[in-house]
């Protein structure tokens, strides 16, 4: 059998028992994916639980603890051995599943975002992953897209593909479904086919996939290689970092405290022991742990609200943003078109009410003609599919009563040029017997710039420049009224395209679309989405600027965003950023909210100025164009239904449903995930502060020491399972949108954060040390004292967690329920208390006693002491701030 390239498109087809038209049968798809395998390049590395395990217990950290574990079995009791190393398993695993349970919510997050493309099978047309295609699927080329398999092409309009990662060849290749080539053409000359990995740059079309994987030309140059794992965040290595100095930090105070006893002449024996259990208190083996918990549980809620994360940084970063600049359509808009106005023979009428006379009937034509939507058949029911605008054309000219395929077989589809935002119009070329045709749909200000003639009352006479300015004016007044405005025209009679047509190039279709006839208006209406209003004043509640971009007339883009809420007092048209320099773009930026006839190159430096002036930038886009101003925003969003693949490639997030209101979920989200983060961070630093400061105190004082070493390996699990769990868990504060975005130049363990952290370890140090202390001076015997400090410690770190929920709002008014987790936790923390001090055999193992009714009376007092007085503090701050208002 000849290669791909050197046969025919139809003997391809019939080779690989394909259909161009129906496709392959959904089951023979399924056949030849189970033989031959899924289309990927990349071996994903499949996360389980044992790979995590296995990954944790080799951490630093873990193995210091499991060091510290076997040391205590040497020195310690046979029963207090087997203790810790069940406290340790409990504390691995629980660590362990925490640290899966995020990973696997990022593994699923990529698979949300996993590329799609279009296929034909059972003669529908359908989205399916880039991995189940095989050998023989039609695939739909859309410009934008990355190509997923090596394919012959059936179908080529304009089609030019970026092969550089291939060949090495910058500038696009041109390519043509009716060239025939030899078996020994080389990659780069093979202008029939497109390669898996390249970009469609331009045109559309329609092709076989003949390789798929590593039968590819990509697959068999690269080979197959892992997935990159990947790179942590600054947030993720700077908690690394710090995790690594306190280190240092608790191994010297775990070694400093004990030789200070050893020299007062403390035993021996019980000060290793001792320095053992504290190393094990006090090593911040949780830190990284909570941060991968946060971002990656964060993300994954994100994911069901449809914003999917790509890369969490974009997680990170999110709460920092201080402007969105976002597209009009599709985003702000419903991007659901309908024909609502038409300007014909000089009149504007509303389509509904428009009869069906010559004038209409050629501007609907022009709209069949000029047409890339596919017609759809589910249940009786046609849909169209495709650019918006096209779909509502072929549903306008459905509901004239005309049939746009039977249009559209009057003539025979030759080529386009595709539209682009520079000029703004596309253009199909068509030819009946030995006439051709050209018609094009644009801006108003691209067709008529190319016209020379207008269609009226069903006659063609010349274009006058009164006529043209009179055209424009409407067009403006039809977009003032928040419509979007397409004009038509057409070109009767131009030379033929050369032989090829449908499977040739772009010759003579260029001068085509000069001296065209102008066939009229058509304004359609894309309605704001109900929702968007409110997001727009949350978003500028929380300090974030919102800003409008669009290719949209002015007129249109300040109507729209005039109904949702972004001041449009000063519109900055595209024309005018061409005449400015960087430096009077950075001025402009500052208080321009609305950008009009905007193209992806004007995009990229407004989002640059931005940057410049100190913004943290997240920034939409769909198309190809969009790739350098997502890549240079701080959070690029890509679209995920109209998002072209680069688009999607190049963004750190993608709307899954294409709304603005995600954007403002996902800014919420985000603030909260680093509220939660910090609120974690901080309540584990203090109880491991506090920790160090209750062994350090008896030892300057020369008392005997307040906790068995057994008790502080039993106090590290509840800590542990509170700042990993309970704090992810933790709802949003009432203020959260109303705070100004986080600076992410503050260091995270800053001033407030410091002081926060010694001053509530302060708390929970003054209870037990008062406590015990206490205790001694009454002559209650030592294991009775250190039960007090024990169970002190417990309900005090319990109820310091619930303080520490919030540095400003009262527990009581965030409700001592509205956090499932921290509830339970408390409950379990409670519950392992009770039956440590009372029952007997627990009692053996963790050194306590039982407690007298006055006793645990006296065990209450200063727990709540030594905690809530941060909710007296709080009612100060709120006092004081009322005053001042």
């Amino acid at each position: 059998m000849k290669k791909p390239w050197a046969a025919e498109a139809d003997d391809v087809i019939n080779g690989l028992n394909s259909n161009a038209s129906r496709g392959l049968a959904e089951e023979e798809a399924r056949e030849r994916l189970a033989k031959y395998g899924p289309n990927k390049l990349i071996e994903e590395r499949r996360l389980t639980f044992l790979d995590v395990f296995w990954e944790e217990v080799r951490e630093p950290m873990i193995m210091l603890l499991l060091i510290v574990g076997l040391l205590y079995s040497v020195w310690g009791e046979l029963r207090d051995a087997a203790t810790i190393f069940i406290i340790i398993a409990i504390l691995v695993y629980a660590e362990v599943f925490n640290e899966y349970r995020a990973k696997k919510s990022i593994e699923m997050l990529k698979r949300l975002s996993s590329p799609t493309a279009g296929v034909i099978r059972d003669g529908r047309y359908q989205e399916i992953l880039t991995t189940d295609i095989v050998s023989g699927d039609i695939l739909i080329i859309k410009s934008g897209e990355r190509i997923p398999a090596d394919c012959r092409l059936i179908e080529a309009y304009s089609i030019a593909a970026d092969e550089s990662v291939l060949t090495g060849e910058s500038i696009p290749e041109e390519k043509e479904a009716a060239a025939t080539l030899t078996d020994d053409a080389p990659v780069a000359d093979r202008r029939n086919m497109l390669f898996a990995g390249t970009v469609v740059t331009r045109g559309r079309g329609k092709g076989i996939a003949t390789a798929t994987g590593m039968e590819t030309e990509f697959g068999r140059i690269t080979g197959l290689v892992k997935a990159v794992k990947e790179p942590k965040t600054p947030l993720q290595i700077s908690m690394k970092q710090l995790s690594g100095w306190l280190v240092y930090l608790a191994v010297f105070f775990s070694v400093i405290i004990p030789l200070i006893g050893f020299i007062q002449g403390r035993p021996f024996k019980e000060m290793v022991l001792t320095g053992l259990g504290l190393a094990f208190a006090t090593i911040p083996e949780e830190l990284p742990i909570i941060i991968t918990m946060v971002l990656g549980l964060g993300a994954y809620k994100l994911a069901k609200s449809n914003a999917v994360i790509k890369r969490l940084r974009a997680a990170e970063t999110l709460g920092s943003v201080t402007v969105i600049a976002t597209d009009k359509t599709g985003t702000i808009t419903e991007n659901r078109m309908m024909l609502s106005e038409v300007m014909l023979d000089d009149k504007k009428i509303i389509f509904k009410d428009a009869a069906l006379n010559d004038s209409l009937k050629k501007l609907l034509e022009i709209g069949a003609f000029a047409n890339d939507a596919y017609e759809i058949k589910e249940n009786n029911n046609i849909t169209y599919i495709g650019d918006p605008i096209d779909a509502a054309l072929l549903t306008a000219i459905k509901d004239k009563g005309l049939n746009p395929i039977l249009i559209k077989e009057k003539y025979t589809f030759k080529n386009e040029l595709p539209f682009d935002n520079n000029r703004k119009m596309m253009s199909a070329f068509y030819v009946c017997e030995e006439e051709g045709c050209v018609f094009a749909k644009g801006s108003p200000d691209a067709i008529l710039s190319r016209s020379t003639k207008m269609l009226l009352s069903g006659e063609e006479r010349e274009l006058s420049d009164k006529e043209r300015k009179e055209i424009l004016d409407a067009a403006a007044d039809m977009a003032g009224r928040a419509l979007r405005v397409i004009a038509f025209g057409y070109n009767p009679s131009v030379s033929p395209l050369a032989k090829g047509g449908a499977k040739g190039g772009l010759k003579g279709i260029e001068s085509a679309e000069d001296n065209i006839t102008f066939a009229g208006l058509a304004g359609f209406i894309d309605p704001p989405r109900a929702e968007v209003k409110e997001a727009v004043r949350l978003t500028k509640e929380a300090g974030v600027k919102v800003i409008m971009i669009t290719g949209d007339h002015e007129n249109t883009a300040k109507r729209i965003a005039d109904d949702v809420g972004i001041d449009s007092s000063k519109v900055i048209l595209g024309k005018r950023l061409d005449e400015m320099g960087d430096e009077e773009l950075r001025d402009v930026v500052k208080d321009t909210l609305v950008y009009a006839r905007i193209t992806p190159e004007h995009k990229l430096r407004i989002v640059r100025a931005l940057k410049e002036n100190g913004e943290i930038v997240a920034v939409t886009g769909d198309g190809i164009n969009d790739a350098p101003a997502l890549k240079e925003a701080d959070i690029g969003v890509a679209m995920g239904k109209t998002g072209t693949d680069v688009a999607k490639e190049t963004a750190d997030m993608i709307l899954q449903d294409d709304n603005f209101t995600t954007i403002t979920r996902a800014i919420r989200e985000g603030r909260k995930l680093f509220d939660n983060l910090t609120k974690g961070v901080r309540y584990y630093l203090a109880c491991k502060t506090a920790l160090i400061a209750i062994f350090a105190f008896p030892i300057i004082f020369t008392l005997p020491l307040p906790f068995a070493p057994i008790q502080i390996i039993l106090l590290e699990l509840f800590m542990d399972i509170a700042a990993s769990v309970s704090f992810v868990a933790e709802p949003e504060e009432a203020d959260l949108m109303r705070r100004r975005p986080r600076d992410p130049k503050i260091k995270f363990m800053n001033r407030a954060m410091t002081i926060s952290i010694f001053s509530s370890a302060l708390g929970l140090f003054l209870a037990v040390s008062v406590g015990y202390i206490f205790a001694l001076k009454a002559g209650l015997e030592p294991v009775k004292a250190q039960t007090a400090a024990f169970a002190i410690w417990m309900l005090t770190h319990v109820l310091l967690a619930f303080n520490m929920r919030s540095e400003k709002k009262s527990v009581f008014k965030m409700g001592l329920f509205s956090n499932r987790a921290i509830v339970i936790w408390a409950g379990a923390s409670v519950a392992a208390l009770a039956i440590g001090v009372n029952l007997p055999l627990i009692q053996q193992a963790l050194k306590t006693t039982a407690l007298s009714i006055n006793e645990w009376g006296v065990v209450v007092v200063l727990s709540i002491a030594g905690s809530f007085w941060k909710e007296i503090r709080k009612l100060y701050a709120i006092a004081q701030c009322k005053m001042k208002n």
